[in-house]
């Protein structure tokens, strides 16, 4: 059955409340925050029901969409890795999102913290339904590695039985080694493993003249007996709290196959015993999912709920990838406990859905309650949300409004911008739009047939017919990541 029910918006009284933020994407607004030097403009924008005047504050909201930001990708990267060893993903380990976030976009981006929000869309072959994209994007990182506030990395490592077997401690401790060759003398690192019981093999130590000490730990690694992975975190978060440097980036990095088996296994109750360290000193977590077999739904919540993400590496080139690229990149904060909420025009929008985030949605009230919590992003991120949207027809005008929410990751300042699109920018067909927002669609289109259909993205085609669209968008985009996905699609046709 469906998880997702159709939004039906009947309330022609809600013109005014959508129409505010008419361009097509972000502009320059009035009111100007400056934090820290760099200067925030927000666009002018629809505002939540807190905020309208008059009539507005007695109407219904179910023409509005908020979720939580989310750049994890582990979904996706497991469904490859199960593709590629000739199995098929269980259908309940498919997040559609993280199947789109998995892949570069074409957003312009801001020159400084803070977000840019692009709106666009097109038509599918389903009457009245089209693909609307919501596209979020931070700014690059500094090319400067001196220009970064140091790193103080506590990595958790899943020492137990399970990750003796190729591809999961090996891969993790040759990943780990590269990765200190390439941090900084000022960057910090604490090993901290867990097996049965949770040691800490290696309090924060400067990489500066201590780099062979390190080397040493990484390489006496070895796996034990079971998975206490409660305990893991635990000690991870006391560890890094007792090597807690000031002004620096402080993270706890978890590395598991998330097949806990011993003491505390529920994330909840985990996230719990470490939820005063995580608030008051702000450390956030990074999970690093390995192995074949991979308790993903584990891994996915400890990250959401620890207010970080989760990545999946299945070899060495995804694992230098992670640990020299995208670990770095998210070692840096621009924003946090970011949001964001979409208001469909019920004059022109008769039916939409989110296609993913369900764990990520939040409250409409809760917008711009800034304890509720959001998304941690860093610098070089794009976040990307796909709304399958019906259109009234013979209507045409204002479709949607989007608006960004987050907190300045040092002054906890409260900031927003805002895009919009119409009707008539709506392409005539998903495969007449630009090649990235291709991209996106057969993404998700991907992810919704190794699903079994249950997101019902309107206007699916075979997998052979999606399969020869990725071919062709990976020599447009020339682009070996589209190639990769070109690849998985025929590895999942036969299934």
């Amino acid at each position: 059955m469906n998880r997702h029910r159709t939004r039906r918006q009947t309330c022609g009284a809600l013109l005014a409340l959508t129409t505010a933020g008419a361009l097509l994407l972000t502009g320059c607004g009035a009111d100007e925050n400056h934090v820290n030097g760099p200067k925030y403009t927000t666009a002018t924008r629809a505002p939540a029901p807190s905020q309208a005047q008059g009539d507005e504050t007695d109407a219904p909201s179910d023409h509005l969409s908020t979720f939580a930001l989310d750049v994890d990708t582990a979904s996706y990267g497991y469904a490859r890795r199960t593709l590629a060893d000739g199995g098929r993903p269980d259908p309940s380990t498919i997040r559609p999102e993280e199947f789109v976030n998995s892949f570069r976009q074409d957003y312009r981006t801001p020159e400084h913290n803070g977000f840019t929000v692009t709106v666009d869309g097109a038509r599918t072959s389903k009457p009245n339904w089209s693909l609307v994209r919501v596209g979020l994007a931070t700014r690059p990182a500094a090319d400067d590695p001196d220009e970064h506030p140091p790193a103080a990395l506590t990595f958790v490592i899943d020492v137990s039985g399970s990750m003796d077997q190729p591809g999961r401690l090996d891969l993790a401790k040759k990943s780990l080694d590269t990765m200190t060759d390439r941090l900084r003398d000022d960057d910090s690192v604490a090993l901290v493993t867990f097996s049965e019981h949770a040691e800490t093999v290696l309090p924060m130590t400067r990489l500066g003249g201590h780099r062979a000490e390190i080397h040493d730990a990484v390489d006496g690694l070895a796996a034990l007996s079971s998975t206490n992975l409660g305990e893991g975190v635990e000690t991870g978060y006391a560890t890094a709290v007792e090597g807690l440097r000031r002004n620096a980036t402080n993270r706890v990095v978890l590395i598991s196959d998330g097949l806990a088996n011993d003491g505390e296994t529920d994330p909840n109750a985990i996230l719990k015993r470490i939820d005063g360290d995580r608030r008051a000193y702000g450390i956030t977590l990074f999970g690093v999912g390995v192995g074949s077999d991979y308790g993903d739904a584990l891994m996915e919540r400890l990250a959401d709920k620890g207010d970080g993400h989760t990545v999946y590496v299945s070899d060495t080139a995804t694992a230098t990838d992670v640990f020299c690229r995208q670990l770095p990149q998210n070692i840096d904060l621009v924003a946090r406990d970011a949001k964001a909420q979409v208001a469909f025009d019920p004059h022109t929008v008769a039916d939409f859905r989110l296609i993913g985030y369900q764990d990520r949605k939040v409250a409409d009230q809760d917008f711009r309650d800034d304890k509720v919590d959001g998304g941690e992003i860093g610098p070089g991120h794009t976040v990307t949300a796909l709304y399958a949207v019906r259109t009234i027809p013979g209507t045409d005008g204002h479709l949607a409004t989007a608006t960004v929410r987050w907190l300045d990751p040092n002054t906890r300042s409260p900031h927003e911008n805002t895009g919009s699109m119409e009707t008539n920018a709506l392409h005539d067909d998903v495969w007449s739009a630009s090649p990235r927002f291709q991209v996106t669609a057969v993404a998700a289109y991907f992810a919704d047939a190794l699903a079994d259909g249950e997101y019902d993205i309107p206007g699916a085609p075979s997998l052979t017919k999606l399969q020869s669209r990725a071919a062709t968008l990976a020599r447009v985009t020339e682009d070996k990541d589209v190639a990769a996905l070109s690849t998985a699609i025929s590895e999942a046709a036969p299934l």
